[in-house]
């Protein structure tokens, strides 16, 4: 683990929309004072400045560095003991600050939903990461903080309930209010693009172990969630969500990094709440045409110009107020018992609550270093924070974690 910097976090893109957000909560929550040391870095030291003045963070500190200049990021990362980065696609412009945070035993989170990126990652960087310490924890905004930690709770609810996982979880997202975010639509057109090329990233896409290889354990075939039906534990009709396909590679990579906590036969599946029939199947339909036209180059086109917001753009500060999330779980033990959960976010998933849970997982490897977690290694957040990371959002990312009756 990284010892005796200068920081505890620097916040690396903090001129981008998202950057700017974090670098915003940490200034209100902690300040120049409060506990947690951090400095800005970028590209421009002009939009730095720029940025700290209108947040109130002129006092904060400015690194510059350049995804393009090693030596720069490698100067960044020996100055902090975490790094939280939001400048993606990380497929295209992550890879160099994950190899110098390595070198440099320095820890890392990010927002990636990039799953070949990070499989490709943890392949060629997961052995000196634990040789050096460094902790490289990606996914750490709505996807993948409220799935991973709801079914790391349910578990523990489990447990305490009857003294055994559940075999099966079910997340399904009852509600949720906010706008797409530019980032996750440039990553899912990166990946796109790379699966039509390389035959890794489909065969990554196409196996929900892929983050989590194991020819030792005999695992069962996976629900796909991509069609809609009624769901009776749920009493809800549900379709495919968007963020299932990420979320459910990270979950079975923290079953497996936990030691198979919730049993090497574990079912998960991640779906959407619809009222009725009629929504669910529109959902479905809705979701099926949009993938669709991202891998039509002329559509493609359409939509990022005339539709969806590019990164670097986003809501703005009361559709980020006026935004919110619930997920429900529920969980079914070998013997039958169940349990139920729910998480909660005051903000919209994509911008507002992703910039507080990012900035508290940064903050949590850099403080709770006694709070029993692991060394050095590639790690999701349920696996490196657990408990620790609920216990941060819960007091002040204005997450909820609760047990269902």
């Amino acid at each position: 683990m990284a010892k005796n910097k200068k920081f505890d976090v620097v916040v690396w893109g903090a001129s981008g929309f998202t950057g700017r957000l974090v670098a915003e909560y940490l200034n209100q929550h902690y300040g120049a004072d409060g506990g947690l040391s951090w400095a800005m870095a970028g590209r421009s030291a002009e939009k730095l400045k720029k940025v700290a003045e209108e947040i109130g963070a002129d006092s904060q500190p400015i690194i510059l560095a350049d995804a393009a200049d090693p030596n720069s990021l490698g100067d960044m990362v020996e100055q902090t003991r975490v790094v939280c980065t939001t400048v993606g696609p990380y497929q295209r412009y992550g890879t160099a600050l994950v190899a110098a945070c390595v070198e440099a035993g320095t820890d890392y989170v990010d927002l990636s939903g990039e799953p070949a990126w990070m499989r490709r990652m943890i392949d060629r960087y997961g052995g000196r990461a634990k040789e050096t310490g460094a902790r490289i924890v990606h996914s750490c905004g709505f996807d993948s903080i409220p799935f991973d930690l709801g079914v790391f709770f349910l578990q523990n609810e489990a447990q305490r309930e009857f003294g055994a996982p559940c075999t099966e979880v079910k997340a399904r997202v009852k509600s949720m209010k906010g706008n797409v975010s530019g980032g996750t639509v440039a990553s899912l057109s990166a990946t796109i693009d790379a699966g039509k090329k390389d035959k890794f990233v489909r065969a990554v896409m196409a196996d929900p172990y892929a983050l989590a290889p194991d020819d030792t354990v005999e695992r069962p075939r996976q629900a796909t969630g991509r069609r809609s039906h009624y769901d009776k534990d749920m009493k809800s009709w549900v379709a495919p969500f968007v963020m299932a396909d990420i979320n459910l590679r990270n979950i079975h990579r923290s079953n497996k990094l936990l030691g198979y906590a919730y049993g090497p036969a574990f079912l998960y599946s991640e779906m959407m709440m619809a009222p009725n029939a009629v929504a669910a199947n529109a959902i479905a339909g809705g979701l099926a045409a949009f993938v669709g036209a991202l891998m039509i180059p002329p559509s493609r086109f359409a939509l990022e110009k005339f539709v969806l917001p590019s990164p670097g753009e986003g809501p703005n500060k009361r559709q980020r107020e006026e935004g919110y999330f619930d997920v429900r779980f529920f969980g079914r033990a070998q013997s039958g018992d169940t349990v139920r959960a729910k998480v909660t976010g005051d903000r919209d998933p994509g911008y507002g609550s992703t910039s507080k849970m990012i900035a508290e997982a940064a903050a949590c490897l850099a403080l709770d270093a006694d709070k029993g977690m692991p060394g050095g290694g590639f790690w999701t957040p349920a696996s490196a924070m657990g408990t620790a990371l609920i216990e941060r959002l819960q007091e002040n990312a204005g997450l909820t974690f609760e047990r269902l009756t």
